[in-house]
């Protein structure tokens, strides 16, 4: 009862951190101007693997891990960060800017790069019973409330169905924010929006547990 309640307020902790950001500027174009200059490897080695390290495992909590993430999910994201798409405070704040120089070979090419990696292991919990209520609600989610299962779009294990993104061993930060900025909308996804509309930050943090053990 202890550990939920703690987690509760690293949760609004993270909920605090994140509006804080909401209106931050877009950061300028890291890319140099002359897209001759670069190739794929050298962006990945350049300038994302700052946040998301070399091999797509990040280095930043904050920052999702890429490694072994499905190559259309990163093509998707990174074309809405270049076309502004994306709103969500890190979108505005650091993906604009950084995709805004970005080709649609380019896009390809980081994307096969990321997800050739292998992906990062899920890490051990302290917490079993946050686990397995995490595991009851990602396998079943709960009807009564309109909540749909985790699994029917992002595997059994977390690893990612069509273009729904792997979640299995994601940083626990990253993805503690992105299910708040679905919840209170500040992240466009009409689905995710409606999955976790319900949820409370309980069932958030358990969620978290389970899948960052995947």
């Amino acid at each position: 009862m202890r550990t939920l309640a703690v987690t509760s307020l690293i949760v609004a902790a993270i909920a605090l951190a994140a509006a804080t950001i909401r209106d931050a500027p877009a950061a300028p174009i890291v890319v140099p101007p002359d897209r001759s200059a670069f190739d794929a490897q050298t962006l990945v080695s350049n300038v994302c693997s700052k946040c998301h390290g070399a091999t797509g495992v990040s280095v930043c909590p904050p920052f999702p891990n890429l490694a072994g993430q499905l190559p259309v999910y990163i093509e998707t994201e990174l074309k809405l960060f270049r076309q502004h798409g994306r709103t969500d405070p890190r979108a505005r704040a650091f993906m604009w800017g950084i995709a805004r120089g970005l080709t649609d070979e380019q896009i390809k090419g980081v994307a096969r790069l990321f997800s050739s990696q292998p992906p990062a292991s899920g890490t051990t919990s302290r917490n079993p019973a946050l686990v397995d209520k995490g595991k009851l609600l990602y396998e079943n989610g709960a009807k009564e409330r309109d909540i749909e299962a985790c699994i029917a779009c992002h595997g059994h294990n977390g690893e990612g169905v069509n273009t729904n993104p792997r979640i299995s061993g994601q940083q626990r930060d990253y993805f503690v924010t992105a299910m708040l900025q679905f919840r209170s909308r500040l992240r466009e996804n009409k689905l995710m929006q409606d999955v976790t509309r319900e949820l409370t930050d309980d069932e958030i943090a358990a969620l978290v547990e389970y899948v960052s053990t995947k």
